[in-house]
């Protein structure tokens, strides 16, 4: 992805124009004590802080298969991807997790273990994926999916996965399978 359509889905760093404290302007600056620039009110002086968004998703799995899902969604229109979304405010990591399974796919899942932790800074983000069972065959689409379907490890359409992010969990996971052990693994990338 270029840098020009990077920022048109992640523009860095996020802008803000007015107070949601007070509705006034603000402006960028570094507050006093902090090492950052921070969004601060030219009103009432409350500081904006940013922090990273949490995608949080599952490795489905059913009959070692994995369910995967054909995003109907930009970025990365028709390519496959494991379910995942943002996280909402009032929810864990593991709710998030099921509700978005269940949201792109229709597919029930009980959580597992956290088996991905993967950095994202260029895009702001945090990716979690937890290893779940899924618990039926029924697909119901949401309106970002266009497709569901369970893959075998030789069926992976590897060059159709949409982000770094989900190529290293799926690539992982498999390894780990054929261990015979899931443990929890960290990352850091710098791309989408």
């Amino acid at each position: 992805m270029t840098n020009q359509l990077l920022n048109t889905y992640f523009p860095a760093p996020r802008q803000s124009f007015f107070c949601s404290q007070c509705g006034s302007t603000i402006h960028r600056c570094i507050p006093d004590g902090d090492t950052r620039e921070r969004d601060v009110c030219n009103n009432c002086g409350a500081i904006h802080y940013q922090n990273p968004r949490m995608v949080v998703g599952t490795i489905p799995i059913l009959d070692n298969r994995i369910l995967l899902c054909r995003r109907a969604i930009k970025p990365k229109y028709n390519t496959w991807t494991l379910p995942a979304g943002f996280m909402e405010l009032g929810e864990s990591s593991e709710e998030c997790a099921i509700r978005e399974t269940f949201e792109e796919t229709g597919i029930r899942v009980k959580i597992k273990n956290l088996f991905t932790i993967i950095d994202v800074p260029k895009v702001e983000q945090l990716h979690l994926f937890y290893l779940a069972n899924a618990s039926n065959l029924k697909f119901d689409l949401g309106n970002e999916s266009l497709e569901a379907r369970f893959y075998e490890e030789c069926e992976i359409p590897w060059k159709e996965l949409s982000f770094h992010t989900v190529i290293i969990t799926i690539s992982q996971f498999f390894k780990d399978r054929r261990l015979g052990i899931f443990n929890m693994h960290h990352y850091s990338v710098n791309s989408k």
